[in-house]
């Protein structure tokens, strides 16, 4: 179902949904990456090292949160494009 326009957008205006595709997959490795490093960091950290392994765990923590959000905006941006190919512009 399309809203009826109310701004001043071109008739065929489209989202950027390929860079959006880019951008999150570039995201999700980076931090999946980043979190199993900094996981395997904290793993191997002593006590007395500088950062802590609770401060490297905490961060890998973080990296993996937002790797879990870049995989929902690919679903997400997947899903939008899998609708715009069936329905057409």
């Amino acid at each position: 179902m399309r809203r009826p326009r109310t701004g001043t957008e071109p008739v065929t205006a489209r989202s950027p949904l390929r860079l959006r595709l880019t951008l999150a997959s570039a995201a999700l490795v980076a931090f999946a990456a980043a979190a199993v490093g900094l996981a395997m960091a904290a793993r191997s950290a002593g006590p007395s090292d500088s950062p802590s392994p609770t401060v490297l765990l905490v961060l890998a923590v973080v990296c993996g949160v937002l790797a879990i959000a870049a995989m929902l905006d690919l679903v997400v941006v997947i899903r939008r494009l899998r609708s715009e190919r069936t329905t057409g512009p």
